[in-house]
This record gives C-alpha cells, sequence and structure tokens, in this order.
C-alpha cells in the first residue's frame, strides 16, 4: 500500500499569505524576504499590535482573538489571500497546519499549498492507516494492531497475545490527548471507554487502536524533506525527550543517545516512511526509543516543527527558504551525501508560565525585554517591550537556540544565555531552564520521557527558584515605589536576577509607539494595505 505523489500545484509565486501568527509568521516572513517575495499576514483583533503584522508587505484582520472565530476558519483565510492578492499559503505549524481540508481547499482555488498534499495530510493524520502504511514499508513499529479496535473482547484478546502494559490510542488523536496505558485485565474496560469517548469529543472519531506500552522511552525524531521530483533526504534526528504532558520543553539536535550507526538507520527508514505516502515538503518522522539501539515509529507530524531551528544549525540547511523552493517548483538543491552534521545546537521553549505553579499559563504585559547575543545565540520571537500577551494562544513566547562544537559547550552556551535572558512582566520558563541545563542527571544524557515526572521536584526547588522569588518581590516593590516617586521624576529600577524573570506589576500597558514596526501603515480591523 503506496500513497502516489498528488499532481501538487508546484509553481513560481510572488506572494505568499502566511497563514499563523507569532514567532512562526515571523520566521516565514523572513524567509519570504530572502527570496524577495512578497508576505501577507493575517490578525485577529488580539494580535492587532503583534510584530507580524506591521512587518509583512500587506495584512489583514481576520476575526476575534479567539481561534475558532479567526484562525482556525478555513473559509476566511481563503477569502482573505484572494483580498490580498496571494498566490501562494504558508501554513506554519499550529492551527490548521495539519488540516488535510484547509490544503484542499488552497488547491481548489488555484493557490499554492506549501506543503504536503492532502492526501499525505490525511494518510498520516490517521495513526492507524499511517502504521499500516509504514509498516508495508519495512518500518519498525510498537506490536499491537493497527486496525482501530471493533470490541472490548477484541481488546482483551489482544492484550493477552502482546501482553501487558498496553496503551490505547485514538486513531486521529495527538498532543497526548485520547491516549491511556493500561497494566491489568481489571484496568481494560474503563480504559476503553475512556479512550473512546475522548477522541470522540477531540477528534470526532471514536476510532481507538492498541499497541505495547514502552516503557521510560526517548523520544527521538527526524528530519525530512522532500520535492515534487522524486528526492528525499533527512536531515539527522532531535531529541525532545525533555516533555511535560506529551509537550515538548526542551530540544537539541542530535541526540546523544544514539550511535552514528542507529542514526544512519533511522534516518533511512524516515525517508522510507515519507516515500510511502508520497511525501512532499518538510516534515518530521517521530519515534520511540526503548533502548539505543531499538525504535518504533510513533507519527509523521506533516508541518514544520516549532524545534526546526536545531536541525537548521547543525546542517546549514533553511528549512522554511527550502520549503518555498519546493513549492515553487524546484529540486532540492543538496544530495543525501552533501548533508553532515557540524556541531551541537539546543533550544529551549520560553514560555508564559509560573512552572512553580504547576506550569499555569500567565498572559499579560510584558514591561521589558532583552535578548541574549554573542557566539552561538539565536533568539525566535515575536515579543518586545509593551506586548500584551493574548489569552487565547500557545503560551510559548521565544525560542532560544544555542550552538556549540559539542553537547557540553552548546549547553554552557544555554547556560549563558539563560541568565542573560530578561523578561520584566509576566512568569516565564526561563528559570525551569536554567535549572535544566545545570541538572546532573540531564548532563550526563541518561534521562526518559519520565524525567520531569522523576526530577521535577529537584529542578523546581533549585537555586534558580529563589532567585526567581527573590526579583519577583524586587520588581513589584520596585514599581511600587517609582509610582510614589514619579511626580518627582525619580525612577528606580527593579533588580535583577540570573534568569531574569519577574512578575507582573500593577501597572497599565500603553500602545507602542507608533511605527517601530511600521504601525503607522497598520490595517483597521475591516482594511487591507
Amino acid at each position: 500500500m503506496t500513497i502516489e505523489k498528488h499532481s501538487l500545484l508546484h509553481k513560481p509565486f510572488q506572494r505568499v499569505l502566511i497563514a499563523n501568527r507569532g514567532e512562526i509568521a515571523l520566521r516565514v516572513i523572513r524567509a519570504c524576504r530572502d527570496l524577495r517575495l512578497q508576505a501577507c499576514a493575517v490578525y485577529s483583533t488580539a494580535d492587532i499590535n503583534s510584530q507580524h503584522v506591521g512587518l509583512a508587505d500587506a495584512a489583514l484582520c481576520i476575526g476575534a482573538g479567539p481561534s475558532a472565530e479567526s484562525y482556525l476558519k478555513i473559509e476566511t483565510l481563503i477569502d482573505a489571500a484572494k483580498k490580498l492578492g496571494a498566490d501562494a499559503v504558508h501554513p506554519g505549524y499550529g492551527f490548521l497546519s495539519e488540516n488535510a481540508e484547509f490544503a484542499q481547499a488552497c488547491f481548489d482555488a488555484g493557490l499554492v499549498w506549501i506543503g504536503p498534499s492532502p492526501e499525505s495530510i490525511r494518510a498520516m493524520g490517521n495513526k492507524t492507516i499511517a502504521k499500516k502504511l509504514v509498516t508495508a514499508a519495512g518500518v519498525p513499529c510498537s506490536p499491537g494492531k493497527d486496525d482501530p479496535l471493533g470490541s472490548l473482547d477484541e481488546l482483551k484478546g489482544l492484550a493477552k497475545e502482546i501482553g501487558y502494559p498496553l496503551i490505547l490510542k485514538a486513531a486521529a488523536g495527538g498532543g497526548g490527548r485520547g491516549m491511556k496505558v493500561v497494566r491489568e485485565d481489571s484496568e481494560l474496560a474503563a480504559a476503553f471507554e475512556a479512550c473512546q469517548r475522548e477522541a470522540l469529543s477531540y477528534f470526532a472519531n471514536p476510532d481507538v487502536f492498541c499497541e505495547r506500552f514502552v516503557e521510560n522511552p526517548r523520544h527521538v525524531e527526524l528530519q525530512i524533506i522532500a520535492d515534487s521530483k522524486g528526492n528525499t533526504v533527512h536531515l539527522f534526528d532531535r531529541d525532545c525527550t525533555v516533555q511535560r504532558r506529551h509537550q515538548k520543553l526542551f530540544e537539541e539536535a542530535p541526540s546523544s543517545y544514539i550511535s552514528d550507526e542507529v542514526r544512519q538507520e533511522m534516518g533511512r527508514v524516515a525517508v522510507k516512511a515519507a516515500e510511502q505516502v508520497g511525501y512532499v515538503g518538510a516534515g518530521t518522522v517521530e519515534f520511540l526509543l526503548e533502548s539505543p539501539t531499538q525504535f518504533y515509529f510513533m507519527e509523521m507530524n506533516t508541518r514544520v516543527q516549532v524545534e526546526h531551528p536545531v536541525t537548521e544549525e547543525i546542517t546549514g540547511v533553511d528549512l522554511v527558504a527550502t520549503q518555498l523552493k519546493v513549492a515553487m517548483g524546484g529540486s532540492l538543491p543538496f544530495r543525501q551525501e552533501d548533508i553532515r552534521i557540524r556541531g551541537w545546537a539546543c533550544e529551549a521553549r520560553i514560555n508564559a508560565e509560573d512552572p512553580y505553579e504547576g506550569f499555569r499559563p500567565c498572559p499579560g504585559s510584558i514591561s521589558n525585554v532583552r535578548f541574549p547575543s554573542g557566539g552561538g545565540v539565536r533568539v525566535d520571537s515575536h515579543i518586545y517591550p509593551g506586548y500584551a500577551i493574548p489569552e487565547f494562544y500557545d503560551s510559548m513566547i521565544a525560542k532560544l537556540i544555542t550552538v556549540g562544537s559539542n553537547r557540553e559547550d552548546a549547553l554552557r552556551k544555554m547556560d549563558r544565555a539563560l541568565g542573560e535572558f530578561e523578561i520584566e512582566g509576566p512568569q516565564t520558563t526561563l528559570p525551569f531552564h536554567q535549572s535544566l541545563v545545570n541538572n546532573s542527571v540531564f548532563l550526563s544524557g541518561n534521562y526518559t520521557t519520565r524525567f520531569l515526572e522523576e526530577h521535577g521536584e529537584e529542578l523546581l526547588n533549585s537555586p534558580q527558584k529563589n532567585a526567581a522569588t527573590e526579583t519577583s518581590s524586587a520588581s513589584q516593590d520596585t514599581a511600587a515605589e517609582s509610582l510614589a516617586a514619579a511626580a518627582a521624576l525619580v525612577e528606580t529600577a527593579p533588580q535583577k536576577s540570573s534568569n531574569r524573570t519577574t512578575q507582573p506589576s500593577q501597572t497599565t500597558r500603553g500602545e507602542p509607539a507608533e511605527g517601530a514596526w511600521g504601525r503607522a501603515h497598520r490595517l483597521e480591523s475591516s482594511g487591507v494595505r
């Protein structure tokens, strides 16, 4: 069973609609500029002051703040592309980036879709179909049943066959939802019912499948990219093992867990998996590793990943620019043998969350920000002093990437950069990451996806917590002093800590200075420029 390459509408284009927001919208805008392409932005009313709105060549408001009223409205996005004169669409990540209906709507409207075909998206979006396809290509999968389970009796029989522990998964699932681990017969019925219920609720599809549960795995993914001329290559691996509730927190490339021989084999099967579904564009094949030599296919993400910068840094390949070139009908400008690993790269996802309060989201106004710099440091972010973090979207506000000659060097630079990173306003995960890169278990490389469960208390009771707490108190005291002394024009600066994170002050955010990012040309809610 193989999916042939769809007759993708690949042709030269000049004007790209970016159906996204935040840092990925900025990333695509900059790649467009590098290729002398025009970039068109869309934005919700909550994002009217976002950087991507002012940096784009044109922008259009598409609705209210909630995603369902703006960034998830397919017809509105297609209409925006037409109004803005775009002839291509880049979906970024999240939102509709892996939505086959959106991809098909772009094709139907005569727009170039900068991504894989709707058929490839559908195939890899359904885990039972994906497992069948990749198994046929010789890609190793965890023992289990590829077809949806028909009944509890069928599940009981399968449990006897593959043994415990096993895991039930929603066929159309993702993001850790619709999953249940079962360790004994008495848990089967309740888990099966709950998993089906969640699958229907979250994904409008009650189908559930079962496979053997891999205890304490590593999570390693392979970046692939393919053109429409039959060329597919991998750009090596990324280790995404540090997670919380199946959400990645810290990534690095390459993985310290596997040998070069295993790395090459994983790359080979990742390419086979992509070819099996006629894949075109950038994508990621994700694996769970039971040991340094035993890996199992987990899923394929049919889009550019949040963590793509670490791959760019170790290979020298601009993934977003390559996406654009492939979508214009071009061939990959390199072969597999041209790709080499050069050094080591790490990425810390900086979220507006309080790690000491269960990673509680902390939307609010940023009063000041200072990005780290220096050799081997890259920051991808959309925030600025005065920026108000909306409550409607993902809490990631920055990605801090460091590059070194090896893992130790990259992590030292990460520690230094985290110490320089200053965000005043909402609490962030900066102190968590500084604890992480100084943790002896993490530094040893001997950890699993249960790392945060096993070492969370140690991480969250580190010296960085005390420093963050002291900084918060100092910031709040300083805010009160500044208000009291305002008439005398006395300004007292808040103390800074090694993690540079402060709690929200009570002052109200003013509007950003007009013109900072072309704001003078900003659209009104119903206008176009």
